[in-house]
């Protein structure tokens, strides 16, 4: 048996990026601030909605296979190639700090309005394209420090599924734990009015302080 959304693979992923970018735009990430604060560790938004999209994700996919809804074979694993992920996560993490926008992120901006993001957008058509051009020279080196053959983290330690599962949920909780110190402590997070301010408007303590907003009214 499968998900019958699953049967379409054009109107599974139309949904699946609709409602992806219905949730970036809730939780903020059409705005590079919020973006930014979490590389100055004073916004954990990106890290707390991130993380729980991990686990929901992996949780669900868990309980598909295991109650027979989806078969394992079902699920593509990708091989890993060391030396891509390190490059190529170097490379996105500067774009991203830099620019504020990830791939994802810039569309939800553009489609808000925001300048900067269509210019971060551009930025990646114009990228992809010299990766393009330059795929056959770098093959070697993309295809280089091959790991295993579609391996799993359970495959990997020799353990399984759900105790992989229970280590990423401990993690989460202390991640957030740890992020609400540090948010604390820093003045974070970001407010809705501090995310939809205009760059050249001056930042206000009743802006960032709740309590005191709540006096003056």
């Amino acid at each position: 048996m499968s998900i019958p959304a699953y049967d379409s693979g054009i109107a599974a992923g139309l949904l699946a990026g609709l409602l992806f970018g219905y949730v970036l735009e809730a939780a903020g990430f059409g705005s590079p601030r919020k973006l930014t604060g979490q590389f100055r560790l004073t916004d954990f938004s990106v890290f707390k909605v991130m993380f729980t999209a991990v686990l929901v994700a992996a949780i669900g996919l868990w309980l598909l296979r295991v109650t027979g809804v989806i078969a394992t074979a079902s699920v593509y694993t990708p091989t890993s190639f060391y030396w891509a992920i390190g490059l190529g996560g170097l490379l996105i993490g500067a774009g991203f700090a830099i620019g504020g926008y990830c791939p994802g992120t810039s569309i939800v901006g553009a489609a808000s309005g925001r300048i900067d993001a269509l210019v971060f957008m551009i930025g990646i058509v114009g990228g992809s394209a010299v990766f393009g051009w330059a795929y056959e020279p770098l093959k070697g080196l993309y295809f280089a420090a091959q790991g295993p053959q579609a391996q799993t983290l359970p495959q990997l330690f020799g353990v399984p599924d759900w105790m992989i599962l229970a280590i990423l949920v401990v993690a989460a909780a202390a991640g957030f734990a740890v992020g609400n110190r540090m948010e604390k402590a820093r003045g974070g997070p970001l407010s809705a009015s501090e995310v939809m301010r205009e760059p050249d408007e001056p930042v206000t303590t009743i802006d960032h302080n709740p309590k005191e907003l709540n006096a003056h009214v």
